[in-house]
């Protein structure tokens, strides 16, 4: 296959490039629009939207999460504290998942078609350690992808381009993505869902939940079943 013309190429990397420079510039200039301060601020005129125009108000909130994902704006907590607070945890967490899921994938698309592709068949071309590297990364692929999502100290915008520079297929980050993310969601949705007697107090949500043990244990024990069969593989490839 010839090598992309240079226009090509740049034309590859603009959707990337366009995230990367979104993700900055919403760094400085949004923080404080993207913040549980300002759901504080509006949450009456949410809840009166919500209540006026339901179906509206669900494609809204999923258009705005996909969009804040997909462009790496701060604020993701907020958005799914947000889902739970207009819709509860059911259907919340259902439009959570999807939203956040797609937004992933958007931004794994844009990585990969812009640099990562190129970049795993130069891992390839490579050899030695790096190519290595790779082909352990893909021997142990589902294991790692799922403990990037469950795993709470992995960035979820650093989890959308490690697959699409290592040569991760669409299909299996898809299902890695929209079913690891679930066990986060449904956390995070529960507290949204609780705003209301939080808003009511005047105080901020404890998002330090997922850090007390009768939640962060299941979520250690489900990380830990996804890495079963990578550490399974390192026994029986040490007994050889």
């Amino acid at each position: 296959m010839p090598p992309p013309l240079p226009t090509q190429a740049w034309l590859r990397r603009l959707p990337i490039l366009l995230i990367l420079g979104a993700a900055i510039l919403g760094a400085v200039a949004l923080r404080d629009e993207l913040s549980f301060e300002a759901l504080a601020r509006h949450r009456e005129a949410l809840l009166a939207f919500r209540d006026a125009q339901y179906l509206w108000s669900v494609l809204i909130f999923l258009l705005a999460y996909v969009a804040l994902v997909a462009l790496s704006l701060p604020g993701g907590t907020v958005a799914t504290l947000t889902g739970g607070f207009l819709f509860g945890l059911f259907p919340g967490v259902l439009y959570n998942v999807a939203a956040a899921g797609t937004g992933a994938i958007l931004v794994f698309l844009a990585a990969r078609i812009g640099f990562g592709a190129a970049l795993a068949r130069k891992l390839d071309a490579a050899g030695g350690k790096a190519a290595r590297l790779q082909e352990s990364l893909r021997a142990n692929e589902w294991s790692i992808l799922f403990l990037m999502r469950l795993v709470p100290l992995v960035p979820f915008f650093i989890a959308n381009l490690i697959p699409a520079f290592v040569g991760t297929s669409l299909p299996r980050f898809a299902v890695s993505t929209y079913i690891g993310i679930i066990p986060g969601a449904l956390v995070f949705t529960s507290v949204g869902a609780g705003l209301g007697e939080v808003f009511a107090r005047g105080a901020a949500p404890d998002l330090g939940v997922i850090f007390t043990p009768p939640v962060l244990l299941p979520l250690l024990g489900l990380a830990a079943l996804a890495a079963l069969p990578m550490l399974l593989r390192a026994v029986r490839g040490g007994r050889q």
